[in-house]
């Protein structure tokens, strides 16, 4: 009897002993399929890290690049015009002198005591009679074309005045300034002098001759 129970206990014993094996294995086991599964997340993970960093980094470079060329653009495309302290002005923009013509100067009025029938306060290209202050000249356009610009000793405290208008007497060279009254444009008479052609000088097309100025 003995015999079979000290069996017995060997027997459960040995069953115990495996069993605590067999726990063992399994919890190592589980032990290594958390540890494999923690570093295969963190391996897992670095790719995408990685990636995200890649993209923020893509991201930040081609914003700085792009601010880097709207800067270049910036100073490419609208850098600050100087020009000497002594550039003469029309119309907003600088101009130059182009030439010098001697020419037969008179003068008329805006009145019927000038214009006669004409006497409607329009130039020939338009424009009222009191356009640029009321300064403005007759010339022939095919020397001089609508639009020219000239400064005329004595006329407009030498500023630069337009030429928008013409007559059937203003042939070749010769011009007749805009005075506000018919007494102004006798006090004038006629003259001969030498007028100075200007041109833009900044690279610019001229404008439209018939646009108000």
């Amino acid at each position: 009897m003995n015999l079979i129970k000290d069996s017995t206990l060997d027997l459960f014993q040995t069953r115990r002993g495996v069993r605590g094996v067999e726990v063992a294995a399994f919890t190592a086991g589980a032990a290594v399929v958390v540890l494999s599964a923690v570093l295969a997340k963190e391996a897992g993970s670095a790719p995408i890290l990685a990636s995200v960093e890649s993209n923020d980094a893509t991201v930040t470079h081609v914003a700085h690049e792009t601010v880097s060329s709207d800067a270049a653009q910036i100073v490419i495309d609208e850098p600050e015009a100087t020009f000497p302290a002594d550039t003469r002005w029309f119309d907003g923009r600088p101009v130059r002198p182009g030439g010098t013509i001697e020419m037969l100067v008179t003068a008329y009025s805006p009145d019927a005591a000038s214009c006669g029938q004409f006497a409607d306060g329009q130039t020939a290209t338009l424009h009222s009679v009191i356009t640029n202050a009321g300064q403005l000249v007759a010339a022939d356009t095919r020397v001089l074309p609508y639009g020219s610009m000239l400064t005329i000793d004595g006329y407009a405290s030498d500023e630069v005045v337009p030429v928008l208008d013409c007559g059937g007497a203003i042939k070749g060279n010769r011009l007749d300034l805009l005075f506000p009254t018919h007494a102004e444009a006798l006090a004038w008479g006629v003259r001969r002098v030498d007028v100075v052609v200007w041109e833009y000088a900044d690279g610019q097309p001229a404008p439209n001759p018939r646009r108000v100025r």
